[in-house]
């Protein structure tokens, strides 16, 4: 029951949100215009703002375990190559491959993958899923801009694709909070003892930033929402919320218990549930906009997998619990 709980806790906020920017735009309080706007803001500035937080953020650790964090790693690359006979089977618009790719291997892990596996196995929990989340959140942009760049107008351009990927606010943030991180961790070695938050002006002016990533993400995204559209992307949004909800947590849990047990505990198994059962990133729909995807599709996927993500991951974790791994 417990975990029921705060699986709606985690996914209640979500909806609520997204639903009062539908209200909002119903009211004319957020325009069309308004909307676009503020989704290159939350592109460019704000969620760039988070994830340089996010990254700067992680303590220094000895002895980290690899083997969860490889294992991770592949499963999201093995994601990510099924994700292109998939979006091709799935979808004969070229605008909404790219799109539909993302359900297969990027989940909300930002915003709600740390909280959940905390939830699930204490600090050792939250701790693990923080040093995974170094690695999982700049793969999923990264691959993110591939697949959009792939099913762009005209043959793919892989220079262009790697330009893109240099040219990403997202990436570019995780970076930058990658190359603080080393410098704090350079100064504390040789003992001094200086962080950004020395700084007080500065460290609070990027906080104010990234606290506004997420609910200006969501307003945005219940702003565009529009019921007409559903019928004409059933197939999509329902293909999306298979893979996102059943497939991905099915075979990222499945495998990890079947065949690597023995090697992984409790709190890596609660990183692989914040991983697998989370929805859709937010971020895909900003990126979809900025990249010529079919941002209307992103916005749908996010809201259906969100609402059917507290079902997966109530259910994992209750398996879990069941078989002893909790």
């Amino acid at each position: 029951m417990s975990s029921l709980i705060f699986a709606l806790n985690a996914v209640a906020p979500i909806v609520l949100t997204v639903a009062l920017g539908y209200i909002l735009k119903k009211l004319n309080l957020m325009t069309a215009e308004f909307s676009k706007m503020a989704n290159k803001l939350v592109f460019r500035v704000f969620l760039p703002a988070m994830l340089f937080l996010n990254v700067y953020k992680i303590e220094a650790a000895k002895n980290i375990e690899f083997t969860y964090i490889i294992y991770v790693f592949v499963c999201i690359l093995v994601f990510f190559a099924l994700a292109f006979p998939m979006a091709t089977l799935c979808s004969d618009k070229r605008h909404r491959r790219g799109v539909l790719m993302q359900a297969a291997f990027r989940s909300n892990y930002a915003l709600i993958g740390i909280p959940l596996a905390q939830s699930l196995f204490g600090d050792e929990g939250a701790a693990v899923a923080t040093l995974l989340s170094a690695l999982v959140i700049p793969l999923f942009n990264i691959l993110a801009v591939i697949c959009l760049s792939v099913y762009c107008e005209g043959k793919p351009d892989f220079k262009k694709i790697t330009k893109d990927i240099l040219k990403n606010p997202l990436i570019q943030s995780i970076a930058l909070g990658g190359v603080f991180l080393l410098i704090r961790s350079i100064l504390v070695k040789n003992g001094i003892d200086f962080r950004l938050t020395d700084i007080e002006p500065v460290y609070k002016v990027i906080n104010y930033l990234s606290n506004v990533a997420t609910p200006l993400c969501l307003l945005v995204l219940g702003a565009q929402f529009e019921f007409s559209t559903v019928a004409e992307i059933k197939k999509e949004i329902i293909s999306g919320v298979l893979v996102r909800n059943l497939f991905v947590p099915l075979i990222g849990l499945g495998v990890a218990f079947l065949f690597f047990k023995n090697l992984f505990s409790g709190a890596h198994f609660a990183a692989f549930v914040a991983v697998f059962t989370s929805p859709l990133a937010v971020s895909s729909v900003a990126m979809a906009q900025e990249m010529k995807g079919d941002a209307q599709l992103a916005g749908q996927l996010v809201i259906w997998t969100t609402l059917f993500s507290a079902l997966s991951t109530f259910t994992a974790s209750l398996i879990l619990k069941q078989i002893g791994i909790f």
